[in-house]
């Protein structure tokens, strides 16, 4: 059974490209929040945003803000299933409406109609509204961008502490925007083991790392991008599963690289895919009872992303 994935870098730029020409500039002319659990902040009350102009969107991690004037900001923070849809204001070609049960919050502008949903019964989105960039400050968890930062910097954020290359490239504290997936995508590019501990790692290795991170998630922003041209991602089309993917959610599948079948580590409600002849010698670690020993050496819950 597959795992479900928090949306990570490409799919939050995917969903920014997509928002920046449809709301900033545009007031917001109304909001509907049918529960209120999904709104995590009291001070100021999320009906402080309305009447306002969206100013600019951003990343924070795997977060998106919108900034509107007055300078209030508000935090989406999607999670494991929740997602963004849009529908145009006044449009010629009417709508399957979303379901009740699955939307959290609407958010109408003058443009048209934004909507955060989320599937299944745990609900685990949220929203924040913040006073400042200082407070909006206090929510990012400080990692890195890994499309940005130096070798040096990226060498030394990796050997901070001595932890296995799955756990260091998915803490948020550590690298920004980086989760399940694409820690898979990127481990198999750099032909690394996801056990391998990051203080043994030689320097050829920390290069490999770091180009392999820029690459893949270069190439995906791109793919994305050309995916969503002049369109909204629509239901299904931001998820943790691409037929493109070379190891993550293939398991037993042949690598496209060499042919092996794909293996996997589970432990909790995190799973790793990884090829075994590409990175780890021909090893295979797919083994419950190793999971086991890891213990605080994998990656966080999804909760806690």
């Amino acid at each position: 059974m597959r795992t479900r994935c928090v949306p990570e870098l490409p799919e939050i730029l995917a969903y920014l490209d997509a928002l920046q020409p449809r709301i900033i500039g545009k007031r917001l002319e109304s909001l509907r929040i049918p529960g209120p659990f999904v709104v995590r902040t009291f001070e100021p009350p999320i009906e402080e945003i309305l009447g306002r102009r969206v100013l600019q969107t951003r990343r924070l991690g795997k977060r998106i803000v919108l900034e509107f004037d007055g300078e209030l900001f508000l935090v989406i923070h999607l999670m494991i299933a929740g997602r963004l849809r849009w529908a145009d204001a006044g449009g010629d070609t009417p709508k399957k409406p979303v379901a009740s049960k699955i939307a959290l919050a609407t958010f109408r502008f003058e443009s048209g109609t934004l909507t955060l949903t989320e599937a299944g019964s745990k609900k685990r989105a949220s929203l924040h509204v913040v006073r400042s960039a200082a407070e909006l400050s206090r929510h990012d968890p400080g990692g890195m961008d890994p499309l940005t930062c130096s070798l040096a910097d990226f060498a030394a954020t990796l050997r901070r502490e001595n932890h296995t290359l799955k756990r260091s490239l998915t803490d948020p504290r550590q690298f920004s925007g980086i989760g399940n997936a694409y820690s898979d995508e990127i481990l198999h590019a750099a032909r690394l083991s996801p056990l391998l501990l990051t203080r043994r790692m030689s320097d050829a290795q920390v290069a490999a790392l770091h180009g392999a991170a820029r690459r893949t998630l270069e190439h995906w922003m791109h793919a994305l991008r050309r995916q969503f041209a002049g369109r909204f991602p629509g239901p299904g089309e931001i998820t943790a599963f691409r037929p493109d993917f070379v190891v993550h959610g293939r398991f037993e599948m042949a690598c496209p690289t060499c042919g092996a079948a794909v293996q996997r580590i589970r432990y909790a409600d995190n799973e790793t895919n990884y090829c075994p002849r590409c990175q780890t010698g021909g090893r295979v670690l797919a083994d419950r009872s190793l999971s086991r020993l890891l213990k605080d050496d994998w990656p966080r819950t999804l909760q806690e992303e």
